[in-house]
């Protein structure tokens, strides 16, 4: 990796900066960008949204990038080699649209099944999502980008996320919470990323937590940026170990830090240490011309190969095209996808499927179509194409069978963005829609074809007093059609000339999300005739701001629930094998609201009934970010876990459901059978206050603590073959604060060669006394060929039986007997050994890190 720049040379760069110049580093320049410092020859930084693909600087259909499986699908995988690929792949991107800081990955855990983002988020155990992240970084970091570990801390759900209190005590804090950004310090995250949230009374942006542990106790050098919008006040914030708020150029820092230096209420010394972790980030990221004495002083790294140009690099054509990245990239996204893929039942071995038997095969659902490949958000990325799993399946059994789709369920009735699928530009003719720029009589200033009636970011251009989408639009049938229009401000829809929606609709929220990415609709119905034009118009005061988006959507007439169900039955009970795709929508999981519930939505469950019951041989697939309750679970044969499983989607789910390659993945989160069963639910506040009153007893904890059994146990998967798990090899005694290794043999007792994650796990006494409840402490992978034995050398940290002392404020393992157990899931666990701590490490202990 690029050599860290030596202390006296930020020392010598700080001394070349007055006052003014150093205030003006710590508010960014734009929503994107950094401010350039010409007098220490600085350019600007380039931060872009992640983490399943790279969307650069604006958010514009035209820019497409590829996208990886949600990251919860790729933690599914519990293949670090595999994830430090994708990270190497996020770093190409990254690279070619000129980013060097990837706001990415998000640590935080799934502490309710309820909590809206977690397709962003790994798991619910903080080792497997410590492990998952680091090796993320590395894949990141490795390709000369910077990771940035987020949202630091405890930002675990959404509901009022810009202010929730989180009340959570030191030991929970320590255990659970902190620990995947400890692991990300230790992986060597050259960012991280404070939340929006307040921790126990106090916004982490000025919270006393990102200077221990997070810097002085965990050592972490870079600087830490603010979510965007979360630095809020002036004193508080930059009294605190906050180095960058994020965006600009606009912000609490860029009106008033310059004033509170001068006047002594902040000190400089505090301004110094916060310019030169944004310089020492700037020179590993290469965003600085490159003197020969810095060179040759490895302060900053050369220009990297031509074919993969850092940002600033003004070698632009020999960037390989979209074609070009889809043909080499293609086989890791489509690889990912069945990696990651949770066979969640499989009664009467019904996968895999045979391609050369069934004569014919119904592909029904919503979902098959109108798969969900990402969450919704500010995470989204535009890819240039996608394979939907009526593809990949029609694709699998081409020449061999004859694949039938019936979607099961009438249209939803919410509307979606014009696409080019539905509309042409009045100004050409070309499939999309015609984005103009008016100034304050309604003259045009700028005009350009685009492909989406979902426009974020307009084109900047002076004078610019209205923004105007207009459309071409040919419904498909008749009937009373709804639109409606997203956005802020003064909003107004024509159809065919006529004014159908007027109005002003000031701003209501404070959520960047909801603000500028994901406005509410104004909707309205007017009856339309199938197969004939009708021009469109929506018009939109920027008063209401420039970044902020303008959406024209529509929606078909409802259509017949019942009619649509008895079609996809009829579909079913015709076929040898009936494949059922159902998941959530963009309404039910999303950024920037937690889900209601966690029931399928718009009458899936009894699709999936209705089908099962016509055809025993069903296999229902699911498309979702998180968990979901499944009250037909034991009525169908085979359920198949996709999540969002990126741009390769159908043709990585057609690898599994035809055996071309075994289903990866073992769950990173347990589900419950129903919503009561769940042991942490809560996501709402109260108050204003969120308290995580179960301790550090979330997920699988909390599940084995109570006794109950969900309906799918935390790395709970099925592969093709059957494993049986023979003995276990433990130290009779190790030292405490010591690794230790316990050795597994196992034996692939299956037909065909296969891949098993072996679960290590660790129970020990409890500060609360209570019962000794095991948590993950290792695993590791072995494949094997039927009737062959393979042995799982699982590596135990030192820390592994420790357990924060809130009386001592340090790690503390205390002599005694602890119980290791292996197997493949939580709920699973046949191998058991004792092995005895002998001795406590002592530990030097830190001052408390909670305020």
């Amino acid at each position: 990796m690029e050599a860290e720049p030596t202390g006296a040379e930020t020392g010598r760069l700080l001394e070349k900066l007055d006052l003014r110049q150093k205030v003006r580093l710590l508010t960014g320049a734009s929503t994107w960008r950094t401010h350039a410092e010409p007098a220490v020859g600085l350019r600007a930084l380039t931060f872009s949204d992640g983490p399943a693909g790279v969307r650069g600087t604006a958010w514009d259909e035209r820019d497409t990038a590829l996208v990886l499986p949600c990251p919860t699908a790729l933690a599914a995988a519990w293949d670090e080699e595999l994830v430090s690929e994708a990270g190497g792949l996020l770093a190409a991107e990254a690279r070619r649209k000129g980013v060097d800081v990837l706001l990415a990955p998000t640590l935080n855990l799934h502490r309710s099944p309820l909590g809206g983002r977690h397709f962003e988020c790994f798991s619910e155990d903080p080792l497997l999502t410590g492990r998952t992240g680091a090796a993320l970084i590395r894949g990141i970091q490795a390709g000369g980008v910077a990771a940035t570990a987020k949202h630091f801390v405890a930002n675990d759900a959404e509901t009022d996320r810009l202010t929730v209190d989180v009340r959570v005590d030191e030991r929970t804090l320590r255990e659970v919470y902190l620990a995947p950004f400890e692991a990300a310090v230790e992986a060597g995250v050259r960012v991280v990323m404070s939340a929006y949230n307040r921790v126990n009374g106090v916004t982490m942006s000025a919270g006393p937590l990102l200077e221990r542990p997070l810097k002085d106790e965990w050592g972490f050098e870079g600087p830490v940026v603010s979510d965007w919008g979360a630095v809020r006040s002036l004193l508080d914030t930059a009294r605190s170990a906050q180095d960058l708020a994020m965006p600009g150029p606009a912000g609490p820092w860029a009106e008033g830090l310059y004033a509170a230096v001068e006047s002594g209420a902040v000190p400089v010394e505090l301004i110094d240490e916060k310019v030169r972790r944004l310089l020492r980030l700037a020179a590993w990221a290469g965003a600085r011309p490159e003197p020969s004495d810095l060179v040759r002083e490895g302060v900053i790294p050369p220009s990297p190969d031509a074919m993969s140009p850092m940002p600033g690099s003004s070698v632009v054509g020999v960037l390989p095209s979209t074609a070009q990245r889809l043909q080499r990239e293609r086989p890791l996204l489509r690889r990912a996808v069945a990696a990651g893929a949770v066979l969640l039942r499989n009664e009467g071995s019904l996968l895999p499927l045979d391609p050369a038997r069934p004569r014919s095969v119904a592909v029904i659902g919503p979902h098959a179509t109108a798969v969900r490949i990402q969450g919704g958000g500010s995470a989204e990325v535009f890819p240039a194409d996608l394979v939907t799993p009526l593809e990949g399946i029609t694709a699998a059994l081409a020449g061999t069978a004859r694949v039938v789709h019936a979607p099961g369920l009438p249209p939803s009735a919410r509307p979606r963005p014009l696409d080019r699928a539905n509309t042409r530009d009045p100004r050409g003719g070309r499939p999309g829609v015609l984005v103009r720029l008016l100034d304050a009589a309604g003259a045009e200033l700028h005009a350009e074809h685009r492909l989406s009636g979902r426009i974020v970011e307009p084109a900047e251009v002076a004078g610019a007093h209205t923004v105007e989408i207009r459309a071409l639009f040919r419904p498909d049938r008749d009937g009373l059609w709804t639109l409606a229009v997203g956005g802020w401000g003064a909003l107004s829809l024509t159809v065919a000339g006529r004014t159908v929606l007027a109005g002003t609709f000031p701003v209501d929220s404070d959520d960047p999300t909801r603000v500028h990415v994901a406005p509410p609709y104004r909707r309205v119905r007017t009856p339309l005739t199938g197969g004939r034009e009708v021009e469109l118009v929506v018009r939109r005061g920027l008063d209401g701001g420039t970044g902020v988006a303008t959406v024209l959507a529509a929606a078909p007439p409802p259509g017949d629930a019942a009619a649509a169900r008895e079609r996809a039955v009829a579909a079913a009970r015709e076929a040898e094998v009936a494949v059922v795709v159902v998941g959530t929508t963009q309404e039910s999981e999303s950024e920037g609201s937690d889900r209601r519930t966690l029931a399928l939505p718009g009458g899936q469950d009894a699709l999936v009934r209705a089908v099962a019951g016509a055809n025993p041989r069903t296999v229902v697939v699911l498309n979702t970010g998180g968990p979901v309750t499944l009250p037909w679970r034991d009525e169908v044969r085979a359920i198949l876990l996709a999540w969002f499983p990126g741009q390769e989607a159908g043709a990585g789910l057609a690898d599994v459901l035809f055996g071309r390659v075994e289903p990866g993945g073992r769950l990173p989160t347990t589900w419950a059978a129903t919503e009561a069963d769940a042991p942490v639910l809560r996501t709402r506040p109260e108050g204003g206050v969120l308290p995580y009153t179960e301790g550090p007893f979330i997920g699988y904890r909390a599940w084995l603590r109570s006794g109950a059994v969900p309906a799918y146990w935390f790395g709970h998967g099925l592969g093709y073959t059957t494993w049986a798990y023979e003995s276990m090899e433990a130290p009779a005694e190790v030292g405490a604060g010591e690794p230790f290794d316990v050795r597994v043999v196992l034996r692939n007792t299956g037909v065909r060669r296969g891949r098993e994650v072996v679960q290590l796990y660790l129970a020990g006494p409890e500060p609360d006394g209570g019962p000794q409840v095991p948590r993950l402490v290792g695993h590791a992978a072995v494949v094997a060929d039927p009737g062959e034995r393979a042995v799982a050398a699982v590596r135990v940290d030192g820390r592994a039986a420790a357990r924060w002392s809130t009386r001592e404020r340090r790690w503390v393992a205390e002599p005694g007997e602890v119980t290791l157990l292996c197997g493949r899931s939580a709920g699973e666990l046949p191998l058991r050994a004792v092995t005895s701590l002998s001795r406590s490490v002592p530990e030097a202990p830190p001052e408390s890190a909670l305020p």
